[in-house]
Order: structure tokens, then sequence, then C-alpha cells
């Protein structure tokens, strides 16, 4: 195990000045049965910014999403929006303040078109037309029924459903799972497109380089732990303390 300080870095989030229009996570640990899932991450979304949470497979990423939007409960720690806890608001108030989660797999209404299935979230077809503008690939499905899209087609109009949501910050659970990696790439730009729109984005994703090359920080989870928090591109250039991380190891 490296004990170099410079091999892994792991820092708090704070929860002091510069919160306002953040979503703050401040020592959260998620558990389920007798014993903790996750434990002790901070960290701080911000408008405008994208950041990676990887990990390998069973290391608490998608129950920690879960307790940011309320699907899940968390035990310790806090979850504050605006400096101010949203610890005893539902999954509905936390969306209602702009908290939208997109959940593992293509989660679309077959039997609807893309118009109904954006209709859900959008107020009027005025602002389901206006999410078209970042997925232009949709214009001619627009009467079509989901189900008989393609599955990139299909997580397309997830994510487009989740714009129309008009919201603060974008909770994305695995988006590549099912899809091949050439149509996983398609969907990056995207997401960085929504982000430039002013959008939080927190991405899970077992694409590790992928996601990476579009986050701006990053922290690695394994064994329930925050093994590594900071720069994404650090991550992409030394390969060593990324694999690292994975094994569970950081900086004593």
């Amino acid at each position: 195990m490296s004990t170099d300080d410079d091999r892994i870095s792991v820092q708090g989030a704070g929860t002091g000045a510069g919160t306002t229009g953040s979503l703050v996570l401040d020592d959260v640990t998620v558990s389920r049965g007798a014993g903790p899932v996750i434990s002790h991450v901070s960290l701080t979304l911000r408008p405008g910014e994208v950041t990676a949470l990887v990990g390998p497979n069973g290391a608490g990423k998608t129950s920690l999403i879960e307790s940011v939007s309320a699907m899940t409960a968390h035990s310790g720690g806090s979850i504050l929006l605006d400096g101010q806890s949203i610890d005893k608001l539902s999954r509905v108030a936390r969306a209602k303040r702009g908290i939208v989660h997109i959940e593992q797999g293509r989660a679309v209404f077959p039997s609807l078109t893309v118009r109904e299935n954006l209709a859900l979230t959008a107020k009027s077809e005025q602002e389901a037309r206006a999410a078209l503008d970042h997925f232009p690939e949709l214009e001619k499905r627009w009467d079509s029924p989901t189900g008989l899209l393609s599955g990139g087609e299909q997580q397309m109009v997830v994510l487009a459903r989740a714009f129309a949501a008009r919201p603060r910050f974008l909770l994305i659970d695995e988006m590549s799972l099912g899809l091949a990696p050439v149509v996983f790439t398609r969907l990056l730009p995207i997401v960085s497109t929504i982000a430039a729109s002013g959008v939080g984005v927190l991405l899970v994703e077992q694409f590790t380089g992928l996601a990476l090359g579009l986050a701006g920080e990053a922290l690695v989870v394994s064994g329930g732990r925050v093994t590594y928090q900071g720069d994404a591109v650090r991550l992409r250039e030394q390969p060593e303390i990324l694999h690292e991380a994975y094994l569970g190891q950081r900086a004593a």
C-alpha cells in the first residue's frame, strides 16, 4: 500500500462558505441491514460541473446516489441544498427542488410516444420540445412509441425527460448499462452540454475512462469508503493511482 501523500488524495468537501447554490453531502453514511454500505462521504456538487463517482461493483455507489434523491435513507451525516438540510424531505420534495435522479436501466414507458414520455416531466409541450435542442435525433421520433426505439435512443429519451424537468442537479446511475460502448460514447457529449447549461451532474459509471474524461472532479469508492477524491485528470493521466484506489488503497 502506498504511503506517499502524493499518491492517493482524499479530501473532505466541507460545508462552510460557498455552499449556496450547491448540493452538499456532509459525512454521509448509508447502511443496509446490520452495517454500513458506504461510510463518511463528503462531497460538494456545484452548478455546471460534472463529478464522476466510480469504483468496483458492490462498493456502494448506487446506495450513495440513492441517498441523495431519498430513494434510500442515509444513516449518518447530512445532505444540504443551498446550505439547508434536506434530510427530512421526501423524494418528491427533493425532485421539486431540482434534484433529479436517473436510475439504472432505460426507464421509459414503451407504449407512450417520445412526446408523451417528455410530457410526464415538462410543464408544457413547448418545454418538452425545447429539450430536443440537446437531442435532435429524437425529433424524427417525436410521435413514435418509445418501445420501438433503439437502446441508445431510449436512453436519450430518459435524459431528455430528466432535462425537461429543469433540474438543478442531475444524478445519473450507470447510464451505459446494457449499451455498447460506441453508443454510450454518443451520449456523453449530451451530458456535457446539459452540465454547460448550469446543471450540476453526479455521474456513476462503469466505463471509468469515459466518465473521467467528462468530469472535473472524481471520487473512487472501494469497500464502502472513499479511496480517492480530487482531480479527474490526475486519475486519467496516472492510472496507477486509479488502480490503487480500486484496490481500496489510499494514503495514510
